[in-house]
C-alpha cells in the first residue's frame, strides 16, 4: 500500500523532531472568492500552456482537517482584494474565521482606497496577526500615498506582511523589486515575507533581505518540480538560502497547487541545506516571529 500525504508529511516531521510544521501561505477565504481564484486557475493552461489541477478542491471544513492531519500547527487565511470596496469585508470574514479556527493565524488584507488605514487599524485592534497584499492581483502600486499610513502602521506594530511582489507565474505593472525596493527605502522597518521567494526575480528579493533585516521570503511552490519548469531557482544562489536560513519560512499555497502537499517539503529537502535549515524553515523560524507557545 502507498504511503498517504499524511504519513509522509508525519515521517519528516518525525525525523527532524518537530512538533509540527508552520505553513505561512494556505487560502481561506469566503467561498464565492475562492470560487474565482480556482477558475483562474482553471483557465491558466488554455492562457499559458502549463495545467493548473487544484489538488485539494475541498469544502472548507475538509481543507482545514487535512492541514491539521497532516500536522500543520499554525497556518494563515492568505485573502486578497482585486478591487476597491472589498478589503473590509474580507477582514471581517477572517475575523471570524480566525476565530473559529484556532490554529490559524489571524489574517487581514488592504487595498489603496478611501479608509484604507482606518480598516486596517481595526483589523490590527481586532487582533490580527499577519496581512496580505497582493500586488499582482490588486494590479495597484504598493508605493501609492494611500498606503503609506499603513505601512507605517504596520510597521510599528510589527506584524508581518506576506506580499506578492514577484513577477511570477505572470507579470504585472507594479510587480518586481524595484517598487519594493523604493518601499523598504521610506519603511525600512516593515516585516515583509516576500511570497514565492519572490519567483523569478529571486536573486534580487534576497538582495532586499540582505539589505534590511525585517525582510523575510517564503517558499511557496519555489523549488518545486512545476515551477522549476516555468524558470528554476539559480543554483549559484543556493548558498544565499543557506546565509538567510533564519529568515526563510515554510509557505505552500494550499490548497491551491497542482500536486501534493509534501512535495513542497521533498522539494526543500533536496536542496541539501541540512536538517537545522529545514528546521528552521518549517517551523522555528515562523514560531518566533509569530511568538508560538
Amino acid at each position: 500500500m502507498s504511503a498517504t500525504t499524511a504519513d509522509v508529511v508525519r515521517a519528516f516531521r518525525e525525523r527532524l523532531g518537530l512538533p509540527g510544521l508552520v505553513d505561512v501561505h494556505t487560502h481561506f477565504m469566503p467561498e464565492r472568492v475562492l470560487d474565482k481564484v480556482w477558475d483562474y486557475f482553471d483557465g491558466f493552461g488554455p492562457l499559458t500552456g502549463v495545467e493548473w489541477p487544484i489538488t485539494y478542491r475541498h469544502e472548507e471544513e475538509q481543507r482545514v482537517a487535512l492541514l491539521r492531519e497532516f500536522g500543520v500547527r499554525a497556518f494563515t487565511a492568505m485573502l486578497y482584494p482585486h478591487k476597491p470596496v472589498m478589503a473590509a469585508w474580507l477582514n471581517s470574514w477572517a475575523t471570524e474565521f480566525a476565530a473559529r479556527t484556532p490554529d490559524c493565524l489571524h489574517t487581514a488584507t488592504f487595498f489603496p482606497e478611501e479608509g484604507v488605514t482606518a480598516y486596517v487599524r481595526q483589523a490590527v485592534e481586532a487582533g490580527a496577526r499577519v496581512f496580505k497584499a497582493h500586488v499582482q492581483v490588486g494590479g495597484y502600486d504598493p508605493n501609492d500615498d494611500r498606503l503609506d499610513p499603513v505601512w507605517g502602521l504596520l510597521a510599528e506594530a510589527g506584524i508581518p506582511i506576506v506580499i506578492h511582489c514577484g513577477s511570477g507565474p505572470v507579470p504585472g505593472k507594479h510587480t518586481g523589486p524595484e517598487p519594493i525596493a523604493r518601499l523598504l527605502a521610506r519603511h525600512p522597518g516593515l516585516a515583509l515575507i516576500v511570497a514565492h521567494m519572490g519567483m523569478p526575480e529571486y536573486a534580487d528579493f534576497l538582495d532586499l533581505a540582505d539589505r534590511y533585516p525585517g525582510v523575510r521570503l517564503d517558499t511557496t511552490m519555489a523549488f518545486t518540480d512545476f515551477s522549476e519548469r516555468l524558470g528554476g531557482f539559480p543554483p549559484g544562489d543556493l548558498g544565499r538560502l543557506a546565509d538567510l536560513g533564519d529568515r526563510i519560512l515554510l509557505g505552500t499555497d494550499f490548497p491551491n497547487i497542482p500536486y501534493p502537499y509534501e512535495h513542497q517539503l521533498v522539494a526543500l529537502e533536496r536542496l541539501g541545506l541540512g536538517d537545522a535549515w529545514l528546521r528552521a524553515v518549517c517551523h522555528d523560524n515562523a514560531a518566533r516571529l509569530f511568538r508560538l507557545s
